[in-house]
């Protein structure tokens, strides 16, 4: 029987969490994520120097969380300390129940302010950012970080021991290098080093886009739970499903009737949440995604890609999944 993982306060039953994804796990996507079976949910990253100035409308609006997805995490950015302590008590305020210290972005942006993946090079640095935050709140603190900065410098269980030495409740690493960006290279035996080198939950990340993998990273290779990031994208059943092979329960995948809804459903969130113009534009890059290997899929997304209302958009949902559904050729929609 499957027994609830703990991270500090926080209990997940099914340890199947929803990673923090820039430009994705934003409220309609953490919703969906959590009604198809995420335990946890994470938000997008935040800007630990954005959040202590607070004069960014836009890092403000990524915090947005309703009471529904608890329990939550925020996951902060940042290269100094003393900003990222400061920070920390500014989400507590906001009545998050985790904070995620980013040692993984990739990014060259976030990397020059030393920040995400930059901190896989300096052990100690890291652990001094986290020992800050921790000292700075009274809500589990946890690391997400990769497996190192590349193929010459795989050092996770290193930093994951100084982390854990620093306070870290939970850690958190993608079985991939900062070079390796989002390849197909997987280090999954990483993992098993990294849950020897600390006594904290170890949760793995990096290729979960199956059940079959969830299992694998928690039965053989020791991880106490399961991350699940960019296999979920237009696929937020792959929770549930995760959730039902765990347990050893059966799993039916969607039909297309309920991928159309839930498309629709994502939609409607979207502009409720952003306003019709952020919510269209956000809701491009997931066209791809939930119509992935429908017939048809590839120039009925052109088409609604160039839609700039969400009237229109939702009106070509719609025509192409009748055609789906029925006796027209999806192209002529």
């Amino acid at each position: 029987m499957l027994m609830p993982l703990r991270i500090g306060s926080v209990e997940l039953p099914n340890r199947v969490i929803a990673a923090p994804m820039a430009g994705i796990s934003d409220l309609p996507f953490r919703e969906l994520a959590k009604r198809h079976g995420a335990d946890l949910v994470c938000t997008e990253m935040v800007s630990a120097e954005a959040l202590v100035r607070g004069t960014n409308g836009q890092t403000r609006r990524l915090m947005r969380y309703e009471e529904g997805e608890r329990p939550i995490s925020m996951q902060l950015f940042g290269g100094h300390p003393e900003t990222m302590a400061e920070a920390a008590r500014v989400l507590c305020d906001h009545g998050v129940d985790l904070i995620d210290i980013n040692m993984g972005c990739p990014v060259k942006k976030i990397i020059k302010s030393g920040a995400g993946a930059a901190l896989m090079r300096e052990p100690a640095r890291a652990a001094a950012l986290v020992a800050a935050v921790v000292k700075a709140v009274d809500r589990p603190v946890t690391v997400k970080m990769r497996a190192g900065w590349d193929a010459a410098s795989v050092n996770a269980p290193e930093v994951a021991r100084a982390c854990e030495g620093a306070g870290a409740a939970a850690v958190c690493v993608h079985a991939r290098t900062r070079a390796d960006g989002f390849g197909e290279v997987r280090d999954y035996e990483l993992l098993r080093r990294v849950k020897a080198a600390v006594a904290v939950p170890v949760i793995g990340n990096g290729g979960v886009d199956s059940p079959e993998v969830a299992e694998r990273l928690l039965a053989d290779y020791g991880c106490d739970a399961v991350m699940v990031g960019r296999g979920a994208l237009g696929n937020p059943w792959l929770f549930a499903a995760i959730r039902a092979r765990l347990r050893r329960e059966e799993h039916r995948g969607p039909t297309v009737e309920a991928l159309r809804d839930t498309l629709l459903a994502h939609l409607a969130r979207a502009v409720a949440v952003h306003g019709e113009g952020l919510a269209v534009r956000r809701l491009r890059k997931h066209l791809a995604w939930y119509l992935r290997g429908l017939r048809g899929a590839h120039r009925a997304k052109e088409k609604m890609q160039r839609l700039d209302g969400a009237a229109a958009l939702e009106e070509a949902i719609r025509r192409y999944f009748d055609a789906v559904l029925g006796e027209t050729s999806p192209a002529a929609v």
